[in-house]
């Protein structure tokens, strides 16, 4: 049974024709597409699918309809011609769209890339209009900060009370704040130290290698005790601390050093010390005191009741009057001792001490040789008298002064001066001599009782210590500077009233 020839025909007509024009509506659907948006690949690569299938679609077509026609017009032999031509162009057509599919794939990775791409560049052009419309404001923000930040830290090297040093590795200065050169001698800032060695300001050189070493080898040295070197070669003990800093390249790292003055914190453990072992020395006195004073009343009075029943001018009598000579010496040493021990508070009154620096004065120029000495006066007409115990201060003005005396020998200079400081409150007096001085050795022993740098019989070593007592019994503070060649200044401060008795207007 056959089919009717007219259906199929009819059929395979009107689909070939809707196929073409369907591809052509999809033609203009895409290119309508592409217009709205020329820079979408996808649209471009549906165009050439649409031109593709709109050949095969023709080609295909057509060859239908002329295949039924020829072949219900007896004409087959023309369609067997034909037909080679249009399996071709449907062959080459499905090749184009493969070709077009493939090669698109690769054009979409381009593309994603190139959006990518145009995304990051809108975006470095939006930072970029946005930094070009606001330069002038972060500038001047980046410029107010950083003027801030070196205000903060240029202000913190300037106040520091330490010494900031900064130095290259061969110890040539770079920079130094203003207590650095306060704390080396140099007044004046201008003084050029910029071509000076830090390691020239050292005492010993051995410290400074000491330093370097540690700091090439850590990158930095904590807390390191050494002697500096003053402008005019006084010596200062002093805390160094130094880091290496190597900065953001990393090449030519200066090292950075801060420099603390310990003498002030030295000499007041020393002092602390001194007065911790005198406390503890007077304890001591105190009891070998007491325990001597009464065998001592009893042979001096012993010795007197013999020195009534025998002649003056005797041998007897004589080896009597030696004993009672001695005895007193042995009790004077007690009383001293004495002296050291006792902290109970004492009678005082208003004195100038201006008037008892001149009766003490006067009492050892008529008692000693003081020809070829001379005596300097610096008295502060403005030191207002001052409350104090005057046999007590007048014996420790006559232990500095005879001290000041033994020191200079035969000839010399003693000087003697006072100074009010208003702010303080109080009185500094200061006893100088140009004698050889106290070695260095013996600075901190100069107070311990029975310490002493005379020769054997000419001192007790006791006048010091008494009057270390006295000072401190009074509130104020003793001290001395010496150096051996250069001479000695001993020097007391004592407070004022604190009522304000006697102070100048």
């Amino acid at each position: 049974m056959t089919l009717p020839f007219l259906p199929i025909w009819f059929f395979n007509l009107f689909g070939s024709i809707l196929m073409i024009i369907l591809s052509f509506v999809c033609l203009g659907k895409v290119v309508e597409l592409k217009k709205s948006d020329e820079s979408n690949v996808i649209w471009i690569y549906l165009f050439w699918i649409c031109c593709g299938f709109i050949a095969f679609v023709m080609s295909r077509s057509i060859g239908h309809i002329l295949k039924w026609h020829f072949l219900y017009s007896g004409n087959e032999s023309m369609w067997d011609i034909i037909r080679p031509y249009t399996g071709a162009v449907n062959t080459v057509m499905f090749v184009f769209v493969a070709s077009v599919t493939l090669f698109f794939e690769r054009i979409w990775k381009i593309h994603q890339q190139v959006v990518k791409d145009k995304q990051k560049l809108q975006s470095t052009h939006q930072e970029l209009l946005y930094l070009s419309q606001n330069l002038e404001k972060l500038v001047a923000e980046r410029t107010a900060s950083l003027a801030v930040s070196e205000s903060k830290y240029r202000r913190i090297f300037e106040v520091s009370r330490d010494m900031i040093l900064v130095a290259e590795k061969n110890s040539l200065i770079m920079d130094m704040n203003p207590a650095g050169y306060k704390m080396l001698g140099f007044n004046d800032m201008a003084s050029d130290l910029k071509q000076k060695r830090f390691k020239d300001f050292f005492s010993s050189k051995a410290d400074w290698e000491t330093i370097i070493s540690s700091i090439m080898e850590k990158g930095f040295i904590p807390n390191h005790e050494i002697i500096l070197k003053r402008k005019d070669g006084s010596e200062m003990l002093s805390l160094v601390s130094g880091t290496i800093d190597h900065g953001p390249s990393g090449k030519d790292a200066p090292i950075h050093f801060i420099v603390k003055d310990i003498e002030q914190k030295r000499f007041l453990e020393n002092q602390m010390a001194q007065t911790e072992k005198l406390a503890s020395i007077g304890q001591l006195s105190a009891g070998i005191a007491h325990a001597m004073n009464n065998p001592l009343g009893i042979i001096l009075g012993y010795t007197q009741l013999l020195m009534r029943d025998e002649e003056v001018g005797t041998e007897r009598y004589a080896d009597l009057e030696t004993i009672e000579k001695h005895v007193k010496n042995c009790r004077s040493v007690v009383e001293d001792l004495l002296s050291v021990a006792r902290s109970s508070p004492t009678a005082r009154a208003s004195v100038k001490i201006h008037e008892i620096f001149d009766e003490v004065l006067n009492f050892i120029q008529h008692h000693s040789e003081l020809y070829h000495i001379e005596i300097e006066k610096d008295y502060d007409i403005n030191a207002p008298p001052l409350l104090l115990n005057e046999k007590k201060t007048r014996q420790v003005l006559m232990n500095l002064i005879l001290n000041a005396t033994h020191a200079v020998g035969k000839s010399g200079t003693i000087r003697l001066a006072t100074k009010y400081n208003r702010d303080n409150r109080d009185v500094t007096i200061s006893v100088s001599d140009t004698g050889y001085g106290i070695e260095k050795k013996n600075l901190s022993r100069i107070f311990d009782p029975f310490f002493t740098t005379k020769p054997t019989g000419e001192g007790t070593g006791l006048g010091l210590s008494v009057s270390y007592g006295i000072i401190k019994n009074h509130g104020g503070h003793i001290s001395v500077d010496s150096k051996p060649g250069k001479g000695t200044i001993f020097t007391v401060i004592l407070p004022i009233n604190a009522n304000g008795m006697g102070d100048s207007p």
